[in-house]
């Protein structure tokens, strides 16, 4: 977050001071029911958990540890103890801005304090911590409110900074927290039964049993999330050398990787399976790079040599990856996408079901990819004729199951194609076009290229 404007800082401060009086008040009313070690039990591992995530972003683990803790105050300590532990997290060792780390303080502050006058009305208050079932309702009740009052605030300051819509904001906030907040929440209200004398009887012992399996798996979520990233890193350093050679297909890659999910996702394939085929369409291009650049780059007529170079990019693309253990059965849709449902395709001339699944849907996404953005021998063709063009060719150069599941895919998501820039030579390229059909410079991912008068 850059800096922030007057009017921001402005916010802050009048967060600041609605929070300073309700911890004031707190401190006051909660002396008459101290529970000594559930108030330092709940503060330290408050205040353990905020410094936890202190160095430059709070993963996800500590976000959760935090958010359970912070549910657990309302019944164990009441409504004005749980407002003084959240202040507490102020004290935690943290490297954020003073702005930031006031806002954010200031603004828990709140959205728990709004959150514990509802648990209050609700009759939370009465209803000892061990009785499980009789909290629900309130305890449900209050979370929301505080995910809702967070989430306010959040959009708030977020539309003084940046000056996008508050509603956006908030919507964003809300569909991404709600049911953290409530699932974190309710983990809270375990450690609450488990903690209180009156339930499980286990006392503060069952942090332990409640947080650290939560920790752990929430640990073990990101080394695998961090995996996904590394992986996309490597990918996409693949993609930018592809297009740095072929400058007529920037944003390609990606382009045919989203359309190849958007048909995984219409025919129900399993999401492990839509994972690897998103790395294949990303990657199905990558054999250019063993294709000479001045080939790739040609407006001009090919001759067999400079074609033959270019229809063996999927094997020299195969060839590239082969090591690359975690793209699995992408290998697959690298190697036979410009293969054709008629065996009239390359690199080995498969037919029907001899085609990999992952092939046949990457073939579809390439094609519709290729007809919506600009080359340098023609415009772009508009969504509608791409469409009508995919299921012309269906049952001879694609497989229809997947033709009708990107027809219903585009129908119902949409598409937004991103134009290449049309080069200087395009009148030449044009006129090749006219003058030879078949052996013009084209996209070889583009159904048009069959379109000959033999009916190929």
């Amino acid at each position: 977050m850059g800096p922030l404007p007057t009017r921001a800082r402005l916010f802050v401060v009048l967060v600041a001071l609605v929070a300073i009086p309700m911890v004031a008040v707190a401190t006051a009313q909660v002396r008459h029911h101290f529970v000594p070690v559930n108030f330092i039990g709940l503060g330290l591992l408050l205040v353990l958990t905020h410094s936890m995530g202190s160095r430059g972003s709070r993963d996800l683990a500590t976000i959760a540890l935090t958010s359970v803790i912070t549910g657990a105050t309302l019944p164990l300590v009441g409504p004005w103890g749980a407002i003084l532990l959240v202040s507490s997290t102020a004290l935690a060792y943290d490297r954020t801005p003073a702005v930031k780390r006031v806002f954010n303080t200031s603004q828990v502050i709140i959205a728990v304090s709004v959150a514990a006058w509802v648990f209050d009305l609700l009759g939370g208050s009465e209803i000892h911590a061990g009785a499980f079932p009789y909290l629900l309702l309130p305890f449900f009740v209050s979370l929301v409110v505080m995910c809702v009052v967070n989430g306010f605030l959040v959009a708030v300051i977020v539309h003084l900074h940046q000056g996008v819509q508050m509603r956006v904001i908030f919507q964003g906030t809300m569909a991404g927290s709600v049911l953290n907040y409530v699932g974190y929440g309710l983990f809270g209200l375990l450690l609450a039964v488990l903690w209180s004398d009156n339930g499980a009887g286990v006392g503060p012992a069952a942090a332990i049993l409640v947080l650290l399996p939560l920790y752990v798996a929430r640990w073990a979520y990101e080394q695998y999330a961090e995996q996904q990233r590394a992986y996309d890193r490597t990918v996409r350093t693949l993609i930018a050398a592809v297009e740095t050679k072929d400058l007529y297909t920037r944003g390609h890659s990606e382009r045919v990787s989203a359309g190849s999910v958007l048909i995984a996702r219409k025919i129900g394939m399993r999401e492990d399976r839509v994972a690897s085929l998103r790395y294949a369409g990303m990657l199905h291009d990558v054999g250019k790079l063993g294709v000479p650049t001045r080939v790739l780059q040609k407006t001009g007529r090919l001759s067999a040599e400079e074609l033959a170079a270019i229809q063996l990019h999927p094997v020299r693309g195969l060839e590239m990856v082969r090591e690359i253990e975690f793209l699995d059965e992408a290998f697959a849709g690298i190697m036979h996408h410009h293969e054709r449902l008629d065996g009239q395709g390359y690199p080995m001339g498969l037919a029907g079901d001899q085609i990999p699944e992952f092939a046949r849907a990457i073939a579809v996404a390439d094609a519709f990819d290729s007809m919506t953005t600009t080359r340098s021998y023609r415009g772009a063709r508009s969504t509608e004729h791409a469409l009508d063009e995919l299921l012309r060719c269906a049952g001879s150069q694609f497989d229809p199951v997947m033709v009708t599941a990107m027809v219903a895919a585009i129908k119902e998501h949409g598409w937004e194609a991103e134009a290449v820039p049309i080069f200087p030579t395009v009148e030449q390229a044009l006129a090749e076009e006219l003058l030879d059909p078949e052996l013009r410079h084209f996209d070889h991912d583009d159904p048009i290229e069959f379109a000959s008068p033999r009916g190929t």
